[in-house]
């Protein structure tokens, strides 16, 4: 009896690129893309309903983008493998993504049958890297300027960054305001910082957020900063 085929889920901010990929998986055996979203909290959603064995996660994406979206995918649903994709060979993306709990990388000039090929290695249970990565990879990590911050600290210094308030930050990650207000404060005493200002420079200089997706500071949302 033949293996029942691999389950994916697309998840990319560009519908075109969705399209492409959505094309090279039907045409590949023992796949099915099972569903497409846009987001990573999209993706959260859809992988509920449509319980994929991988997912195929965008590394730059509006929200809180991939690699965060890639932990709490994993902590869901431990079950379901992720491979990357950029558009960037940098060697701190791809420790971030791996990190996170992604088993594969690929960088979106890779070959179609690549693509293929990363899924079936991660669904066996190995990781799959880009050739081009490995000697990236060899070079000695640079400091990690967030060094000292659990993952649900950097959740939360990454979107309050995005303007996002204590509730929202709260609906998105699942965890009640209380518990967001803790991990906040104690984000910024490790980081020494008192401000939403400095909480956007702190994740610019972190590579944790891009220029052109932070917000002013306080426009969307006023919540008084915890002090130091």
């Amino acid at each position: 009896m033949p293996d029942p085929p691999i389950r994916v889920l697309l998840v990319d901010d560009h519908r075109v690129l969705r399209t492409g990929l959505r094309l090279i998986l039907d045409h590949a055996d023992g796949i099915e893309c099972v569903g497409e979203a846009a987001s990573a909290e999209e993706a959260l959603h859809v992988s509920d309903r449509t319980h994929p064995d991988v997912i195929v996660m965008d590394v730059q994406m509006p929200g809180m983008g991939g690699i965060a979206g890639t932990r709490s995918i994993r902590e869901r649903h431990p079950d379901v493998h992720v491979v990357m994709l950029s558009m960037f060979d940098a060697a701190e993306d791809v420790r971030a993504a791996f990190a996170a709990g992604a088993q594969g990388y690929l960088i979106k000039t890779a070959a179609e049958d690549e693509l293929v090929d990363a899924l079936r290695a991660v669904v066996h249970g190995q990781r799959y890297l880009h050739p081009a990565l490995g000697a990236a990879l060899a070079q000695p990590a640079p400091p990690d300027p967030l060094d000292g911050l659990t993952d649900r600290e950097r959740e939360v210094l990454q979107l309050l960054a995005l303007g996002y308030g204590n509730q929202e930050i709260a609906n998105r990650l699942h965890l009640s305001p209380r518990t967001v207000e803790t991990h906040r404060a104690n984000m910024m005493n490790k980081l020494r910082i008192t401000s939403r200002a400095d909480i956007v420079r702190v994740a610019l200089a972190a590579g944790i957020l891009s220029a052109d997706s932070a917000e002013y500071p306080g426009a969307a949302n006023h919540d008084p900063p915890v002090a130091d």
